[in-house]
């Protein structure tokens, strides 16, 4: 006869999904590491500079707003998903969806993610001391540019991992969102001359080195926190 079960005996409970899909890793890993190359390389060709590079001034005139209307409306709409309260109201509104899709790790993500990309761009800001229109405004990497790269990857990573996609599909979705979000902001900065172009290059690229590692860390912690309850 087969033995009875107990009635305390318990299922396991089925995995949590993780917010950096195992296809991913590499392929992002090996992005986030020439990224953080890019970011290190033009801090340092432009450490200490105020003036624009030979490539800025041939993208835009970095002395003053290079757009009229209608499209200088739509950079000050993109500008503003980069300020506090566009930022704030953007994950607020990621956050709240994981925790209705019963996602909490993926929000936990949302934070992160952005957090520790702009945290990054402060940072850098103060190592590099770029500064623009000689009014001593710190400007590479752009912090608005990281962040809407890092919040784009953030939802880019959990909608791979959601509809299971490859390698391939997977790492073009992600690579597609941040340039997309980050071009948008890139451009609106160096319109607006908040920035030069190559501070949002910047930026793009400060987002895509820290948000890899940031989702790697978020599973990391969870899955150590369920063996521990486990």
């Amino acid at each position: 006869m087969e033995p009875r079960q107990h009635g305390s005996a318990r299922t396991p409970a089925p995995a949590a999904s993780a917010v950096l899909p195992s296809a991913l890793r590499g392929r992002l890993g090996a992005v986030a590491v020439l990224a953080a190359l890019v970011v290190a390389a033009l801090g340092a060709a432009y450490a200490g500079d105020s003036e624009p590079s030979a490539v800025d001034g041939r993208l835009v005139d970095p002395r003053a707003d290079s757009v009229g209307p209608p499209w200088r409306g739509v950079a000050l709409a993109a500008d503003f998903l980069g300020e506090p309260l566009g930022a704030a109201v953007l994950v607020v509104a990621a956050v709240a969806a994981c925790l209705l899709m019963r996602r909490p790790r993926a929000a936990v993500l949302v934070v992160a993610g952005a957090a520790v990309a702009v945290g990054a761009a402060k940072a850098l800001k103060y190592v590099v001391g770029r500064t623009i229109h000689g009014d001593g405004n710190l400007s590479y990497p752009s912090g608005h540019t990281a962040f809407l790269t890092a919040f784009a990857l953030v939802l880019a990573l959990l909608a791979a991992g959601r509809w299971g996609l490859g390698r391939a599909a997977g790492t073009l979705l992600v690579l597609a969102a941040s340039l997309l979000a980050g071009g948008v902001m890139g451009w609106a900065q160096a319109a607006l001359s908040a920035h030069y172009p190559t501070d949002a290059v910047g930026g793009w690229c400060t987002a895509l080195a820290v948000v890899p590692a940031t989702a790697r860390l978020v599973d990391r912690v969870a899955d150590a926190g369920r063996g521990g309850r486990a």
